[in-house]
């Protein structure tokens, strides 16, 4: 059983006060909050292993590399890939997704030179734009095109014309794993395996489901798996990605220089093995330390009492905001996870964030990087709610009355 009070100690941040009210924190989806063994661990990094890594003889450089590739390990573990080497450390989910989407262009037999319209990248209607613009900017500088799967009015993605998208030969697929704007659990291991009937690799956008449920790669069978470290209780600047050997082998490189390289003259070079064919410049060794402590507080707790708890804090909220007059919920799929997104009748969603933060309650407001999505629903934006392991019922109280008292204020 998860003691909420005590995992609320280990974070700092949440025990102050805003306008002088407790903060009530609920911007999850945007950045989770550290736990103290996170922030000690960057700390001591820094204070006792601080050093360049892979190239160094002596004692430090050693020991920060062997803490590193140790790090690594731990993602792959957590992950379920085959292999370490099948995990790139990145900056986050938005670098993976650069990485892959450039790498792919350069590609010879990605990019049929001959033919562009051949080239077409299959995304849905519901992506963050991190998973959108890489695309759709290497089609457009290649003359190919952007397939995009519609969802419904719930934020439901159509497998129907999905499987018809597929029959268009689309060289990748890439999807949400969960939407940051609706919540909405894809069917993503159904999704893969029918891109895989048309031998069609599909990239995952974990960004928002990897803190939230257990992920196994292979399992799923995805050919890409990305993340960021920061929305799973590490620091920022760090994430990764995961990539099947047999694909990762293949593409090339993404950035020059330093430890990508293996030998280098002024008339050729030749590239590192992997990972570190995809980490070219000093790594954010502290940053990555931080991510594996991450892994290893999350895997110190009862993994599937988190997912019931945070699931319990949903439809809590939903319920409780329900009774609110002319509100609408943005995105109703049954398979939810970890957000709310609303708007009410009349209030612009700006105002209202704006009212609830005066009130102690960190909320999101806009179009949450996912600007496709609100022109599907009509709207501007929306206020968004999410949820993480340390968040009450309690605090789910006092949002609503704060949407409640803030609602009145507007009208």
């Amino acid at each position: 059983m998860l003691s909420i009070n005590e995992i609320r100690k280990q974070f700092p941040v949440l025990d102050q006060h805003v306008y002088g009210k407790p903060l009530v924190y609920f911007d999850n989806a945007a950045t989770t909050q550290k736990p103290l063994c996170v922030i000690e661990r960057e700390r001591d990094y820094y204070l006792h292993e601080n050093c360049n890594i892979h190239r160094g003889v002596h004692y430090l450089s050693q020991k920060a590399t062997e803490a590193y590739e140790h790090a690594r390990q731990t993602v792959a573990d957590f992950v379920n890939a085959k292999e370490a080497r099948e995990i790139i450390f990145t900056r986050g989910t938005t670098e993976s997704l650069n990485l892959l989407a450039t790498a792919f262009e350069h590609l010879d037999c990605f990019v049929p030179r001959n033919d562009a319209k051949r080239l077409k990248v299959l995304v849905t209607a519901m992506e963050h734009h991190s998973n959108l613009v890489p695309w759709q900017q290497m089609v457009q500088r290649n003359g190919g095109e952007l397939l995009v799967l519609p969802m419904d009015n719930k934020g439901v993605l159509d497998l129907e014309q999905y499987e018809k998208l597929l029959q268009e030969c689309p060289k990748v697929v890439s999807i949400a794993h969960i939407s940051n704007v609706l919540g909405t659990i894809n069917p993503i291991k159904q999704m893969i395996a029918m891109a895989h009937n048309y031998d069609i690799p599909v990239v995952i956008d974990g960004a928002q489901s990897i803190a939230h449920q257990p992920i196994d790669v292979q399992d799923l069978d995805c050919d890409f798996f990305v993340f960021s470290g920061h929305k799973m209780y590490a620091p920022m600047g760090i994430g990764g990605l995961y990539g099947k050997a047999e694909w990762l082998e293949k593409l090339p490189p993404y950035q020059f220089g330093g430890e990508m390289v293996d030998t280098v003259s002024f008339e050729k070079t030749t590239f590192n093995v992997l990972p570190y064919k995809f980490e070219a410049g000093t790594p954010n060794v502290g940053a990555a330390l931080g991510l594996e402590t991450a892994i290893q507080f999350l895997q110190n707790l009862d993994r599937k009492a988190v997912e019931e708890h945070e699931n319990q804090l949903l439809q809590f909220a939903i319920k409780q905001l329900s009774e609110i007059e002319g509100i609408r919920f943005i995105g109703e799929a049954e398979q939810r996870s970890g957000l709310v997104s609303f708007i009410i009748e009349g209030i612009h969603p700006y105002d209202l964030g704006t009212l609830i933060d005066k009130m102690g309650v960190a909320v999101r407001t806009g179009h949450h990087c996912a600007e496709p999505v609100m022109t599907h629903f009509g709207i501007p934006g929306t206020v968004r709610a999410s949820f993480a392991l340390y968040n009450t019922l309690e605090e789910v109280e006092i949002f609503v009355k704060a949407v409640k008292k803030a609602a009145m204020m507007l009208r």
